[in-house]
C-alpha cells in the first residue's frame, strides 16, 4: 500500500467516514486509520431511527453500507491498527502505526469518544460495554444494566429482544435521563425492573464466575443476583494522543474553530472528539462534512 497521501483521517466513525468521502469526492488520494472496526459507537447501537433516509435500521448495518460507499469511491482504509506515534507540526504529517509509517499533508482527527468504565477495584469477566458485542451469551440469564440515559436504555432493550431472563437497570442519579418514549418501552416489559437513587459497589464472584452484586440505596445496602452486567455511564473522547500536542478543554475534547481547525496548521478536528454541545449520528457528518472541505482548501490554497 502507498505510504503517502493528501489527507489522513485519524478514526472510522461518521465523522471520519464522512470527512473520507468527501476527500474522495475532491479527488484526493485519502486514508482512514481506525483502532478498531469503521463505524465507531454506532456499530454498538441496536437502532437507529434518527438518521434521514432510514425510518429505522441496526446501526452496524447503516455503518457497513457506509464503509461499503467508501471503498467503492477509492477510500483506503486501515481498520484494527494500533497507533504508537503522530507528528502533526510542519508541511508533512506522519502517522506511525503498528504496520507502516504514513505521511499526508493534511490530518483530521476523529477519533470519538470510549465507553466511561466502572469505577471497581475487581477483575470481573462478566462486566461488558457491548450488548451487541457480548449480550448473546445472555440468553436465559439475569442481567444488569448500569446507566439511566439514552444508551442505557437502548442497550437495555437489545438485551431484551435477546431472551435474557430479567433485566434490572440502575441509575446513580436521582432520575433517569433517557428520552421518555424509550424509557416507556423498556418499562412496558415485564422482565424489567428500573431503579434510580443507585450505584454498584461491589461484585460477588464463585470460581470467577459472578454471582450477585452489593448496591448502594437511599435505604442500605442492598444484594442483587444477576449473571453479567452491562454498563452504560457514558462516553470520554479518544485524545490521550494528543494531550501534549493540542489545546483541549477540561473534559479533555479538541479545540476548534467554525472551521473545525484546531491550533495547528493542517489539523482538523471532527465529530465527538471535538468541544461541542450536541453529539448525534447527523452533527459527526455535518462536523466532518466541513473538516474535510476545509482541508481541501488548506491544500489547494498552499
Amino acid at each position: 500500500m502507498d505510504q503517502n497521501f493528501d489527507i489522513i483521517v485519524l478514526g472510522g466513525g461518521p465523522a471520519g467516514m464522512t470527512a473520507a468521502l468527501y476527500a474522495a469526492k475532491a479527488n484526493l488520494k485519502c486514508l482512514i486509520v481506525e483502532t478498531s472496526i469503521c463505524g465507531g459507537l454506532v456499530n454498538s447501537t441496536y437502532v437507529v431511527e434518527n438518521f434521514p433516509t432510514y425510518e429505522s435500521i441496526h446501526g452496524m448495518e447503516l455503518m457497513e453500507r457506509f464503509q461499503k460507499q467508501l471503498v467503492g469511491a477509492g477510500v483506503i482504509i486501515e481498520d484494527v491498527a494500533e497507533i504508537e506515534k503522530i507528528h502533526l507540526i510542519g508541511n508533512i504529517k506522519k502517522v506511525y502505526t503498528d504496520t507502516g509509517i504514513y505521511t499526508s499533508r493534511a490530518v483530521i482527527i476523529a477519533s470519538g469518544r470510549q465507553p466511561i468504565p466502572i469505577d471497581l477495584d475487581q477483575e470481573v469477566d462478566q462486566i461488558h460495554y457491548c450488548s451487541i458485542c457480548d449480550g448473546t451469551a445472555y440468553k436465559n440469564k439475569d442481567v444488569l444494566v448500569v446507566g439511566g440515559g439514552n444508551s442505557g436504555f437502548d442497550e437495555a432493550l437489545y438485551l431484551i429482544t435477546l431472551g435474557v431472563k430479567s433485566l434490572t437497570l440502575i441509575e446513580q442519579a436521582d432520575r433517569f435521563f433517557a428520552a421518555k418514549s424509550v424509557q416507556k418501552k423498556l418499562l412496558a416489559h415485564k422482565r424489567v425492573k428500573a431503579m434510580h437513587s443507585i450505584s454498584l459497589i461491589r461484585c460477588n464472584l464463585e470460581n470467577g464466575q459472578l454471582t450477585n452484586v452489593e448496591v448502594d440505596t437511599q435505604h442500605g445496602n442492598k444484594t442483587l443476583f444477576v449473571d453479567g452486567i452491562f454498563v452504560f455511564m457514558g462516553q470520554k473522547p479518544s485524545t490521550d494522543m494528543f494531550k501534549s500536542i493540542l489545546p483541549l478543554d477540561e473534559q479533555g475534547y479538541i479545540v476548534t474553530d467554525e472551521n473545525m481547525m484546531t491550533s495547528i496548521a493542517g489539523v482538523f478536528a471532527a465529530g465527538d472528539v471535538r468541544q461541542k454541545q450536541i453529539r448525534q449520528i447527523t452533527t459527526a457528518m455535518s462536523d466532518g462534512t466541513i473538516a474535510s472541505l476545509c482541508a481541501e482548501r488548506y491544500l489547494r490554497i498552499r
